[in-house]
C-alpha cells in the first residue's frame, strides 16, 4: 500500500522515463544515511564497552577495599551500559551493518575512589555530548529511530553522571571516612527478613 502511494506521487511529479533515476537516487541516499548511522552506532558500542570494562575494574577494586555500596553502584551502571551495547547492536543489525565489538580505549588503572568517580563523570559527560551530536546527525539524515535511541542514551548517561557526582560530592563534603561509614552501615543493616 505505502509503495503504491509513493509510486503514484513520484509518477505525478516525474515523467515515467525519469522514475528509475529518482528511485535509484532515493535508494542511494538511504544507503548513505544507513552507513553514517552504522558508523555512529559502532562508535557508541566501542564507548559503551570501554565504560563496561572501566566500571567493572572499579567495581573489583572498590569491593576489595570493602567499599561495597560504591562497588555495587559501578557494577549496576556497568550492567546498564551492557544493555546500551545490546540496543545499539540491535539497531546496527537492523540497518544491515556489522557490530564492531572493540573498546574505544584501554582500562585506566585508577584505585583511588575519588579519582574513579571523577573519571566516571568525565566518561559520562563525553558520552552524553557524543550522543547528542549523533542524535542530531541521525535526525538530519532521516534516521528517526537511531535519533531516538541516542536521545534515550543521553538521558541515561546524564543520570549516571548525577549518581557519580553525588557520591564524589559526599566524599568531598564528609571526607574519606564517608565510604567506610557507608560500607559499615550497609554491612550492619538488618536484612528485610530480620525485621
Amino acid at each position: 500500500m505505502k509503495q503504491n502511494v509513493l509510486q503514484w506521487m513520484l509518477l505525478r511529479h516525474y515523467p515515467a522515463s525519469g522514475l528509475p533515476k529518482v528511485a535509484a537516487h532515493l535508494t542511494e541516499a538511504i544507503l548513505v544515511n544507513s552507513k553514517q548511522s552504522i558508523e555512529l552506532l559502532n562508535k557508541s558500542v566501542a564507548d559503551e564497552l570501554a565504560a563496561v570494562h572501566q566500571y567493572m575494574y572499579f567495581h573489583f577494586h572498590l569491593d576489595d577495599l570493602g567499599f561495597a555500596p560504591l562497588a555495587n553502584l559501578f557494577k549496576r551502571i556497568a550492567i546498564v551500559e551492557m544493555g546500551h551495547v545490546e540496543a545499539l547492536a540491535e539497531r546496527i543489525l537492523f540497518l544491515k551493518g556489522d557490530v564492531q565489538m572493540a573498546t574505544s580505549g584501554p582500562v585506566e588503572s585508577i584505585t583511588d575512589p575519588s579519582k574513579m568517580l571523577a573519571k566516571a563523570i568525565e566518561m559520562e559527560q563525553g558520552s552524553a555530548r557524543d550522543y547528542n551530536s549523533a542524535a542530531q546527525n541521525c535526525g538530519s539524515n532521516a534516521d528517526a529511530v537511531s535519533k531516538q535511541l541516542f536521545e534515550r542514551l543521553v538521558g541515561d548517561e546524564e543520570g549516571h553522571e548525577n549518581e557519580f557526582d553525588r557520591q564524589l560530592e559526599n566524599i568531598r563534603r564528609f571526607g574519606p571516612s564517608y565510604l567506610a561509614l557507608q560500607s559499615f552501615g550497609a554491612a550492619t543493616a538488618p536484612k528485610p527478613s530480620e525485621t
